[in-house]
């Protein structure tokens, strides 16, 4: 596949302008792709909400020119580094234009379905390597019945895809290391898992997210309470102290007035 150059860049003062794509009238099968689509976008868009550069997208049109969107791919997750462009932006015009962006994403995920399975590990295994994609991965949640396997990634080498290790260890999750995310992906029980080797844990999804959040206010109130209890304890034993001191005082005067 022959490819575009980057457009040029904007003169000192302008801001490029993205070319809006027409609007996707294609639903992907949503009852079963769908939850895992979802759920890998908002694992990968939480990791990298602190990186202003990073661009993370879903179900959008990846195009080497905005004239090929009606027949281009739309990649169920990408995500792309160095971008000048900020997430709202590239949303807005519903794709990734990569002449117009200036790079190719760095990776891009497909997950399996009946209707696009085949086409995810023959056709657009073809397609991104010719848009220079660094990475492609596909996860298939039945373990190989719509893709050729359950987990597979290819690396860009050159001008093609060679494929990036992956193991499957005895606990039965298969796992390969993205070197573009610098993240792990893993098929544990049909669930795509983003493993995290510098903190040796796996990202949080939505409810894991919320369920570590309602923890954490938990602890907070558990910790404000035992200081509330605290507080007043100390002021109940302060009273009680300056009571009792009061009381001496008065026995002691008194004992003074007797033996006077």
């Amino acid at each position: 596949m022959t490819t575009k150059p980057a457009s040029q860049p904007p003169k000192a003062g302008q801001h490029r302008r993205l070319t809006p794509l027409p609007g996707v009238s294609h639903i992907f099968d949503m009852l079963e792709q769908g939850p895992h689509v979802s759920r890998a976008y908002l694992i990968l868009e939480d990791h990298f909400l602190s990186r202003p550069d990073a661009f993370v997208g879903m179900e959008g049109w990846l195009c080497q020119d905005a004239s090929e969107a009606p027949r281009a791919p739309r990649p169920d997750c990408l995500v792309s580094f160095g971008v000048d462009f900020s997430s709202e932006e590239l949303t807005s015009v519903n794709g990734y234009v990569i002449s117009e962006i200036g790079k190719p994403p760095d990776f891009v995920l497909e997950v399996a379905s009946e209707t696009t399975g085949r086409r995810d590990y023959v056709e657009k295994r073809e397609i991104y390597a010719g848009y220079r994609v660094a990475e492609y991965w596909r996860f298939d949640h039945t373990g190989g019945r719509y893709h050729d396997t359950a987990l597979a990634g290819d690396r860009l080498v050159d001008d093609g895809y060679e494929p990036i290790p992956v193991e499957t260890g005895t606990d039965g999750i298969i796992r390969g290391y993205s070197a573009a995310l610098q993240l792990e992906l893993c098929w544990h029980r049909g669930l795509l898992r983003f493993w995290n080797p510098d903190t040796g844990e796996y990202l949080p999804d939505l409810t894991e997210t919320k369920a570590q959040r309602d923890d954490a206010e938990r602890r907070a109130q558990d910790a404000e309470t035992r200081a509330e209890v605290a507080q007043t304890r100390a002021e109940e034993e302060r009273a009680a102290r300056l009571s009792a001191e009061a009381r001496i005082r008065e026995l002691e005067a008194e004992l003074n007035r007797r033996q006077s």
